[in-house]
């Protein structure tokens, strides 16, 4: 990983052709801008090309396009790459072309079926091929039963598609149950589990690949479990923003398949340049230093010998990765993650 090999003086951008931007939590909280990100991203977008990705359904593309544009990035529906649009792709797979699809969701979904040649409908009864489901502010009880009386009554089973399964979702006023919470209420009533088309998997990540040429490309996210595991099964270097969901917490407890290559406190700092790590051995442990910030391992004690901010971060979450030790067998002191 890159947080592993950089040298002094190159930015988490170079050798980079597309930068791939999740959303919720990287560019917007609600309809609000995250500070310094439409600055920092319109400033990628004058050398490389920038594109979303996003695995929230309720939108279109052209909904994205239009929030995007009036905070103040310059975006095309294209330039969007949805889980819907995934989702279509899994679907075209399963079922025949035409085929009658039981969704739960909004526009984002209904859009993208329509778009695809599928065949819409929101009663069971109606005895569909497929089930789609991504979210909505406006999914409840109804929806979900309609899902569920669907993939009950039918045998053999037909394929049911879920855009996404993010636990939570970052909105203005905080964090909410996201797609999975109602993605897991299905399954606790039918017993079976989806095929899953966003993030972590990597049909969305090869559906950007392919519609931006990427050879090189960068995914930013605020997630681990979605964003950063996705982008390494994909094969992608990837920057986790602390502006979203995961924090400090999160970031040093992470496993060995949702390591970021980069940390970032916000994007700004995918134009300064990257610090290296530099990591000594001890008879009974290691020291690693990342800019002024140098963290002590002895054993399976943690101790800061000085340094704050991200470079304590990034020196604290590199010295636990290395250790080859499990966090909860780590004494961690509450600098590295207060």
């Amino acid at each position: 990983m890159a947080l592993f090999r950089r040298r002094n003086g190159s930015t988490p951008l170079d050798g980079v052709d597309v930068v791939l931007a999740d959303l919720d939590g990287v560019v917007y909280k609600g309809p609000n801008a995250i500070p310094h990100a439409v600055d920092s991203l319109n400033r990628v977008a004058r050398d490389r090309r920038v594109g979303y990705i996003t695995n929230n359904a309720s939108r279109t593309d052209a909904s994205v396009a239009e929030h995007l544009t009036e905070l103040g990035l310059r975006v095309a529906p294209d330039e969007v790459v949805t889980s819907p649009q995934a989702a279509m792709r899994l679907l075209q797979q399963l079922v025949e072309p035409g085929s009658l699809v039981l969704v739960v969701g909004g526009d984002g979904l209904t859009h993208e079926l329509d778009r695809a040649g599928f065949r819409v409908t929101r009663s069971a009864d109606d005895r569909p091929d497929a089930v789609v489901q991504g979210f909505a502010p406006e999914v409840g009880w109804t929806q979900l039963a309609e899902a569920a009386f669907a993939l009950q009554k039918r045998e053999p089973e037909i394929p049911w598609v879920a855009t996404n399964t993010d636990w939570t979702i970052p909105v203005a006023r905080g964090t909410a149950p996201g797609n999975g919470t109602l993605v897991s209420a299905v399954h606790t009533a039918v017993g079976r589990l989806p095929t899953v088309a966003g993030k972590p998997e990597v049909a969305i990540f090869e559906e950007a690949r392919a519609r931006f040429g990427a050879e090189h490309p960068l995914f930013i996210g605020d997630r681990l479990d979605t964003d950063i595991l996705g982008a390494n099964r994909a094969g992608i270097d990837s920057v986790l923003v602390l502006t979203g969901i995961d924090q400090a917490k999160q970031v040093l407890a992470a496993n060995a398949d949702s390591r970021p290559t980069y940390l970032l406190e916000d994007l700004r700092q995918l134009h300064e340049p990257y610090p290296t790590v530099e990591h000594q051995e001890t008879p009974d442990g290691a020291v690693t230093t990342v800019g002024k910030a140098v963290v002590r391992r002895t054993a399976n004690v943690l101790e800061v010998e000085r340094g704050t901010g991200i470079d304590l971060l990034r020196a604290g979450s590199a010295a636990i990765w290395r250790s080859g030790l499990a966090i909860y067998g780590l004494v961690v002191p509450p600098e590295l993650y207060s």
